[in-house]
């Protein structure tokens, strides 16, 4: 078991699902800069796409992604319009460099827009984009409103990787926080999801939920396991409802508290190691035969907006409103705002309105964070900085989180759920002399 130092988890730290991250992101940052990625693809350069739904059939009150409700079909209708005008723009400017090895539907919930919508758009991504032989696709899916005729459109188009957002099996915690779901219907989109073709099959849940005690978590892991999940990415669950309005639903008080969050970080890392599973980063675990675990042993997971991921691609394609770009020299955003996404694609324009740039050196810390959070090890000999980072990370050294080999920081087991902590003091936009230490879990 974990042992839980506070002074060490004093302050929150990204996730890094990109270095720099979003929170450094600007408007100085827009359609230049996504066009310059563009024309900067190689010619047989592997990339992967990402393409966002920001609606939901019900929007559940922890949620933070950018999503609206789906009640009204000229809206969706409307938005994908735009975004078959954004996939004819984008493709434009890669100009047939580059092959498509990937594509990933995310929201929101991909299944808020009707089958054949979902066919059209699938359909129009593969004739569009210059493709690989058989590239990869998967889809995020909500398990309220899932149906046969959703999943026999994911079979059509050769979806063969799904994500259902479970969060929780417990009645009780689902009723506060707005996300009702009975066993039944996740199992019956496991049942449909398996005659669908999908081979990798991955449940979000989370902990740190209102009203969830180790008890709830556990079984939902176990529920987990008997559906036959092969993925398993389990979060902690952010309260925020000074920048998330709809979490004011949730009452702050029935949360947990930060020891019991880290207790039960620390029960699910626990217990599915223990059933075999095999644990990838921080908070992701996979069955033996999965792709992600063969990534894990080989030394070949790593971090993207998804998680973290057996992809490989340097550079990922964002589509869709807020979707984010990842090119050799800067991260772009589009816009956020649906209505406002559609108005730039509209008249012919890209939809980036912010983002950063990466020089050489902030690509090197980003490398390094991903190496240390993805491998557990990372050499920072070529960090101009290193002197310092190595002082900062003194405590998490005498604690015996962390050992040193030379310049080669290195994760240790007990030094898990501190990851992202010491992954912030390679990080030159929040690492100080004076910084309080992060929170992890």
């Amino acid at each position: 078991m974990w042992t839980y130092y506070p002074k060490l988890l004093a302050r929150a730290v990204p996730r890094y699902t990109s270095y720099p991250t979003a929170a450094e992101f600007h408007d100085g940052i827009g359609e230049a800069d996504q066009r310059a990625g563009l024309e900067a693809v190689g010619p047989d350069e592997p990339i992967s796409i990402y393409v966002h739904i920001p609606y939901c059939r019900e929007i559940c009150w922890y949620c933070g992604c950018n999503t609206g409700a789906a009640n009204r079909a000229q809206r969706l209708a409307t938005y994908l319009q735009r975004l078959s005008e954004e996939i004819d723009l984008v493709a434009g400017y890669l100009d047939g460099r580059g092959r498509v090895v990937r594509i990933a539907f995310g929201g929101g919930s991909p299944n808020a827009i009707a089958p054949d919508q979902f066919r059209v758009l699938v359909q129009r991504l593969k004739s569009t984009f210059p493709m690989a032989i058989a590239p990869l696709l998967s889809v995020e899916i909500d398990p309220r409103g899932f149906d046969a005729e959703f999943a026999a459109a994911m079979a059509g188009a050769g979806i063969t990787r799904a994500s259902l957002g479970v969060q929780t099996f417990d009645p009780q915690v689902q009723a506060v926080i707005g996300r009702i779901q009975p066993f039944e219907t996740i199992e019956n989109a496991v049942k449909l999801l398996r005659e669908a073709g999908v081979t990798s099959l991955n449940f979000d849940l989370m902990y740190g939920l209102p009203l969830q005690g180790d008890a709830e978590l556990t079984e939902s892991l176990k529920l987990s396991q008997d559906l036959g999940a092969d993925r398993l990415a389990v979060f902690g669950y952010a309260h925020v409802p000074h920048l998330i309005p709809r979490q004011r639903r949730i009452d702050a008080a029935s949360l947990p508290g930060s020891p019991e969050r880290f207790r039960q970080a620390a029960l699910a890392h626990e217990w599915l190691t223990g059933q075999g599973w095999t644990p990838v980063g921080f908070d992701h675990f996979a069955r033996s035969q999965d792709p992600l675990a063969a990534a894990a042993r080989e030394r070949r997971v790593r971090r993207n907006f998804q998680g973290f991921t057996d992809d490989t691609c340097d550079t990922l394609i964002g589509l869709g409103a807020s979707a984010i770009s990842r090119y050799a020299g800067s991260l772009v955003q589009n816009e956020r705002n649906s209505g406002r996404y559609g108005m730039k694609i509209g008249t012919g324009r890209l939809a980036a309105i912010r983002g950063i740039a990466t020089p050489p050196a902030e690509r090197l810390r980003g490398r390094l964070i991903e190496e240390l959070l993805c491998q557990g090890s990372a050499d920072i000999e070529e960090l101009p900085d290193r002197l310092p980072v190595r002082y900062h990370l003194r405590e998490f050294e005498y604690a015996r989180l962390i050992r040193w080999s030379g310049w080669r920081l290195n994760l240790l087991p007990e030094g898990l759920p501190y990851a992202r902590s010491v992954a912030a003091e390679l990080d030159s936009w929040r690492a100080s002399s004076t910084a309080q230490f992060s929170n992890a879990v």
